[in-house]
């Protein structure tokens, strides 16, 4: 794409059944300075836009990176297998999910796209439907070839990564290696400057244990594997402050000039970033050669097609994909 040109954004439907297709009716209602691309069964769209009273005009799309139109839709069809009723799963479509998921990725590698904006999948469907699926972020670190994705929520001021991700929290603390932690603080460190244009990032590490392990006497992860990692990274010029504990690192205070926060595992820093920003959080996967934003949230079936749905989260979560591909586009 031109660096002059309006940005062209892949917006996946995710599950057809959930509200994927309600959020991005609802913001193709609003003016964008970028071009937006709906990857999903267009047929789903127009039946979900009737049912929710939308002004709907699907243009098949043509490449060009104009600003989009309220009202209308670019589509790149991927039809499902069968007709979507609003609110109820079925695992013929489960196929068409990952079809869409990796048209949009495939795009993104091709530069058709400049950055793909996922709506909410169910995971259980896909799974059931008999096809191995554990998520987005592995998804598309397998289909780009990105050896390690890093998972990082953005609400408001906060932005939390994390070290490890959708793992039994008897098996964080083995997960925990210094040649993993200190791939996962580079990319980091490379994404903030890259893809968010903070020149100098500031980033706060959570300990793994109470107290960041309490001078060993409360695990010595900190002593053996943290403290070591920061201090060579920190040599590389990397700004790491830590490991510090995580019950007073998320206050005021503490935060005020950082960047960024590495949490070691999931439930340790997305409770407090959900708290603060829930229904217009951002989840972001950094470590892909590409620009990947997403909701904070699942596919809500029982609000499907109810007209009920909030779209703040697909509102924050593209506002995120056009700032990163300025900001790239500025490197």
């Amino acid at each position: 794409m031109g660096q002059s040109a309006a940005p062209r954004i892949a917006l996946t439907l995710g599950e057809p059944a959930g509200i994927g297709p309600d959020l991005c009716l609802a913001i193709a209602q609003q003016p964008w300075e970028a071009s937006l691309v709906a990857v999903g069964c267009g047929e789903t769209l127009r039946a979900r836009a009737v049912e929710l009273d939308m002004p709907l005009e699907l243009i098949s799309d043509d490449g060009n990176a104009e600003p989009h139109r309220p009202g209308t839709l670019r589509l790149a069809d991927c039809p499902t297998a069968v007709a979507v009723a609003a609110g109820h799963l079925d695992q013929r479509n489960a196929q068409a999910v990952l079809d869409m998921l990796r048209q949009a990725g495939q795009g993104c590698l091709d530069g058709v796209y400049d950055a793909v904006v996922t709506g909410p999948v169910q995971k259980s469907v896909i799974n059931d439907a008999g096809i191995h699926f554990t998520g987005h972020t592995e998804f598309f670190a397998e289909l780009t070839g990105a050896p390690r994705p890093v998972m990082l929520l953005a609400a408001d001021n906060l932005r939390v990564a994390l070290a490890t991700t959708h793992l039994p929290l008897r098996e964080v603390a083995d997960a925990i290696n210094e040649p993993g932690l200190s791939e996962v603080l580079r990319i980091l460190h490379r994404d903030l400057r890259a893809r968010m244009g903070l020149e100098t990032p500031r980033i706060l590490v959570c300990g793994l244990n109470p107290h960041a392990g309490e001078g060993g006497h409360l695990g010595r992860e900190e002593l053996d594997i943290i403290i070591p990692c920061l201090e060579r990274l920190r040599a590389e010029g990397l700004d790491l402050v830590g490991p510090l504990p995580a019950d007073t690192l998320f206050t005021p205070r503490v935060l005020e000039g950082a960047d960024a926060v590495l949490a070691m595992y999931h439930d340790q820093g997305l409770p407090v970033l959900k708290h603060v920003g829930f229904g217009h959080a951002v989840n972001i996967t950094l470590g892909l050669p590409i620009i990947r934003t997403s909701v904070d949230h699942g596919t809500a079936l029982d609000l499907a097609g109810t007209g009920r749905a909030d779209a703040g989260s697909l509102v924050a979560a593209l506002h995120s994909a056009i700032a990163m591909v300025h900001a790239s586009r500025s490197q």
